[in-house]
């Protein structure tokens, strides 16, 4: 079960990257290993997810990144301590839309934006809250990528490594369209009451759809052809199969999450741009490790979104090594699957030697 730390009230509100003041701000976070001082990894989630990336022990509900997080997996539980929290403006505990504001009434549209560095910010306060001041990672796929990004790029001197995983340092005009058209399936939702209904209540058949539209774009082509073409066989295959599965996403995400917290996100990921502003890279003498990875077919974030992060990266004096990976071509999704070749190279490149010592730098906002 997730545990909640609040990181910001009304003597010390947190200011977001629009310059409005936000208080108070909750943390939902799960930590799994044991802390020795130097061993912690700092995981961000993508876009849907929570705190809860892997199960604690047999008895516990499944994480969104079971085959990546554990004992004896490549962030290895019995070696480094793993922090994972629910973003600022999500719906699993951290304060979002969903959240009650001073009136004792939900936000609910009143949320303000939020940006990719005002999350990162939130993480920062909550490293604090714990009494650590360096890790020795930071890793996320997705918008979890984002999120590792924009760490790097503001405050490069908190970590040794960075690891952004099918992520993105500007959506393209694409995934914006994307986006564009699942919004408008929440807000022409007439449940949705201008972003007002009351809990538990809200656009179910508006985010329903909203949440098919995504779906299909974290599977290459190939594997919906391979799923739902002409030459699929099985009850839940073949092209009679296709409406019924993604009817069965949708479900399941209404049960789940909240329509104004997955605006909030949407926002967020739109107006992400990595390399718009100065950073703190650009006077860091001693830059960090960086691992990209890339999946083939991924129609979200494909491996040119990876190469403009190293170019904007390597213009600012930090060579990232990245890895396409090759060895399926299920598409985004494959972020978070059992994928050999991307555990392989996970954890050989959290098991290398540090460049350096460097001290940290950039400050918390």
């Amino acid at each position: 079960m997730p545990r909640l730390v609040r990181v910001a009230d009304q003597t010390a509100p947190l200011m977001l990257r629009s310059g409005t003041y936000l208080a108070p701000v909750d943390v939902a976070y799960e930590t799994y290993g044991t802390y020795d001082g130097s061993n912690a990894i700092f995981i961000c989630h993508p876009l849907t997810c929570d705190a809860h990336v892997a199960a604690s022990g047999p008895h516990d509900a499944p994480g969104w990144w079971d085959v990546m997080v554990g004992p004896g997996r490549p962030i290895d539980t019995r070696r480094y301590f793993v922090i994972c929290a629910n973003v600022l403006g999500g719906c699993s505990g951290t304060t979002g839309a969903a959240s009650l504001a001073a009136d004792d009434s939900p936000w609910g549209a009143r949320f303000p934006d939020v940006e990719i560095a005002d999350m990162v910010a939130v993480h920062r306060r909550l490293l604090a809250a714990l009494g650590i001041d360096r890790l020795h990672a930071v890793v996320g796929p997705s918008m979890g990528g984002c999120q590792a990004l924009q760490w790097l790029l503001d405050h490069p001197g908190d970590a040794e490594r960075f690891v952004v995983v099918a992520g993105t340092a500007r959506p393209s005009a694409d995934n914006r369209a994307w986006n564009a058209v699942a919004r408008h399936a929440i807000l022409s939702d007439p449940d949705h009451r201008g972003g007002a209904y009351p809990p538990g209540g809200g656009p179910r058949a508006g985010l329903a759809t909203a949440r098919m539209i995504g779906h299909l774009t974290y599977l290459s082509e190939a594997e919906l052809e391979r799923r739902f073409g002409p030459a699929a066989t099985g009850t839940r295959q073949g092209p009679q199969a296709l409406g019924s599965y993604l009817d069965h996403q949708g479900g399941k995400f209404v049960r789940r999450f909240d329509a104004n917290a997955y605006l909030t996100l949407l926002g967020a990921v739109d107006r992400f741009d990595a390399f718009s502003r100065p950073t703190a890279l650009t006077t860091t003498l001693r830059p960090p490790r960086v691992l990209l990875v890339s999946l083939r077919g991924d129609r979200r974030f494909s491996r040119d979104h990876s190469a403009h992060i190293a170019a904007g990266l390597a213009a600012r004096g930090v060579e990232a090594t990245h890895h396409h990976e090759t060895g399926s071509d299920l598409g985004h999704d494959a972020a978070v699957l059992d994928q050999p070749e991307l555990a392989r190279h996970m954890a050989e490149f959290l098991d290398m030697e540090p460049l350096h010592s460097s001290p940290r730098t950039g400050h918390e906002s």
